[in-house]
């Protein structure tokens, strides 16, 4: 829904020298983009603004807003703003974080929990399958998947998602009105299709930059809980992405390779550097279950469309393994140590299905790591 100051933050967004850190220097001057376009030259520049932005202030693309503010009035866009309530608070947290955002699609999938999934634009054969193999499985875990729908390890994560019946959301590196490559169009409203969204934070009419890419890939670290890097070289934007994943608190995770294998090196490189090494989606399942936990008691859960199911149709396939588990609780809280005794299942099998179980509705995590049975 447009609000009646829409038209400023979307002018203010499109003002020559305003970044990111620039917009929230202005809005802290001046208290909102309309009196910032109301100040003086005097003022502007006494608010530490460079003499280029405080002239260029003074002329505004209003057309430019305009164009923004018909596109998102069409059926399916929206705008979310730094101060709007919907806006996600993991992105809000990181450093630069993008004063508007657009989102064809659903933005309320952006407080999903999610994991980003990003890796070379020309993947092996294994690489790609493992991308698509990842994704699905994660994403029938209840993770949503991100990434940058760009060629390669990119488009095999949003397929893996999409073909495992989860949500994936693509962030851009050009403005909202422009899909690239153009190839992954089809891919991109199957995407909006399936409850995922596209998402930028850069202005309609904007083409394709190499500088807006490294910008973009900010937004995938910040709106996950970890990254995943599957194949990279020694020097690649994935490894961008995992360093600010990694400066902003997030998880990173990387798949190692073979040693004759050049797209295997920027992840050894990321390994060595700390990383968490993995092999199976399960070790990820196991290393962010707080802080799924945490990010699904932050968010308001949706009312169900229909009556929710019993659990003999709720549970995943292997719906003995889960009722076992279950049955293994008790009425106490429990640790996953004492799960793993009483079960007979793995710690790494134990920690994925407490998450699905969570996600679920039956179990509930509690302090200390700690999980009880829910009465469903």
């Amino acid at each position: 829904m447009v609000r009646e100051d829409d038209r400023a933050w979307l002018a203010l967004l499109r003002v020559p020298g305003i970044g990111a850190a620039r917009f929230a220097q202005v809005l802290a001057a001046f208290g909102s983009p309309a009196a910032a376009f109301a100040a003086s030259r005097r003022e502007r520049l006494a608010a530490g603004l460079p003499e280029a932005v405080a002239d260029a202030l003074a002329a505004p693309d209003w057309a430019g807003a305009e164009r923004d503010l018909a596109w998102a009035e069409r059926p399916g866009n929206h705008l979310l703003r730094s101060d709007d309530p919907a806006y996600p608070a993991r992105l809000r947290g990181i450093d630069r974080a993008p004063p508007l955002l657009f989102v064809r699609g659903d933005p309320a999938c952006l407080a999903d929990p999610q994991l980003a999934i990003v890796g070379t634009r020309r993947p092996t054969p294994v690489g790609a399958g493992i991308a698509r193999e990842f994704a699905g499985h994660l994403a029938r875990d209840g993770l949503a998947i991100t990434s940058g729908l760009a060629l390669g390890i990119d488009a095999e994560a949003h397929q893996g998602a999409l073909a495992a019946g989860g949500r994936t959301l693509a962030v851009f590196g050009t403005g909202p009105d422009r899909v690239y490559p153009a190839r992954h169009r089809e891919l991109a409203h199957a995407i909006v299709d399936s409850g995922g969204a596209l998402v930028s934070e850069l202005p309609t009419g904007t083409p394709v930059l190499a500088e807006n890419f490294p910008r973009r890939n900010r937004i995938i670290a910040g709106l996950a809980l970890g990254v995943l890097v599957v194949e990279a070289a020694a020097r690649s934007g994935s490894l961008i992405t995992a360093r600010l994943a990694a400066e902003a608190g997030r998880e990173v995770f990387a798949i190692p390779g073979s040693i004759h294998n050049p797209m295997a090196r920027g992840c050894h490189a990321l390994i060595r550097e700390g990383a968490t090494l993995v092999e199976t989606a399960g070790d990820i399942l196991y290393a962010l279950a707080p802080q799924v936990a945490a990010a699904l008691a932050e968010t308001p859960a949706a009312a169900p469309a229909t009556a929710p199911a019993g659990p003999a149709q709720a549970l995943p396939e292997l719906a003995d393994d889960y009722r076992k588990l279950l049955d293994s609780m008790g009425d106490a809280p429990v640790g996953v140590d004492l799960l793993v005794q009483r079960s007979g299942l793995t710690a790494e099998v134990v920690s994925s299905m407490l998450l699905i179980l969570e996600l679920e509705g039956y179990v509930a995590s509690a302090p200390g790591g700690l999980y009880s049975k829910l009465g469903r």
